[in-house]
Formats: C-alpha cells, structure tokens, sequence
C-alpha cells in the first residue's frame, strides 16, 4: 500500500478536532468549575473563558486545517493547562484498566504536538504561511 502521510494527517485533524470540539460544545455556559479551579489557584475567573478557544475555535481551525499549526499549539496549551489545574495528580498514575491516568488528553496533547510539526498537510484550507 501506498504511504500518504496527507491522509494521515486529515484523520488526524478530524479525529483530534472533532472530539475536543463535542468536550468545548459541552461547556458552552457551563464554566462555573472552571472559574472554581482558577479562584483556587488566585487567578481570574475571566480567563475560563480561553476554553472556548482551546475547545472550539482552535478544534474547528484544525478540523478545517486554516493556521493548523497555530490551532495546534492553542490547543496543545489547552490540554496542558487543563492537566495541570485538573488532573496533576493522575500524571503518574495508573487506571485499574492498565492505562494512563490522563491518556485522553495525552492523545490530545501530543496529537496536537504532531500537528504542530508536521503542519495540516496538503488536504488543509490553507498551506502556504508560517502558521500552516
């Protein structure tokens, strides 16, 4: 069979973008637990807000491939801030299933790092700035 590295990063675009978006539709007014963890740690609740960026606008730009490389780290950070204030102490744990304490949104993050040095590939909207 023939390698087509494009493809797999369309899927890869898809898979990643499409599932965090359903996570970000899901928060659409709901980022009363968000604004808790934030007010723990003394920072403003305003920034909950940044969700939506990381799991709606940063998903779709990547699921359509426009910036992709942009959108990916958006989205990478997303996942890392979303470790460190929710699920630090599942980093080194692991699940009664043999898994990885966090390994959804490991998926997430290292998808994301991928996305961020491979770019969207020619299958994207968008392929010829810095940021594609």
């Amino acid at each position: 069979m023939k390698r087509n590295i494009d493809l797999g990063l369309l899927v890869l675009r898809i898979s990643i973008g499409v599932l965090m978006l359903l996570h970000g539709i899901a928060k659409i007014g709901k980022l009363d637990f968000i604004k808790m963890m934030l007010t723990k740690i003394n920072l403003p609740e305003f920034i909950a807000y940044g969700v939506y960026l990381g799991e709606i606008l940063a998903p779709v730009l990547i699921i359509i491939g426009f910036r992709t490389r942009l959108a990916s780290a958006i989205f990478a950070f997303n996942a890392l801030t979303a470790i460190l204030l929710v699920h630090s102490s599942e980093i080194f744990t692991i699940t009664e299933h043999g898994g990885w304490g966090i390994e959804l949104l490991g998926l997430y993050l290292f998808g994301a790092i991928a996305l961020i040095f491979s770019g969207g590939g020619k299958y994207a909207l968008s392929q010829n700035n810095k940021w594609d």
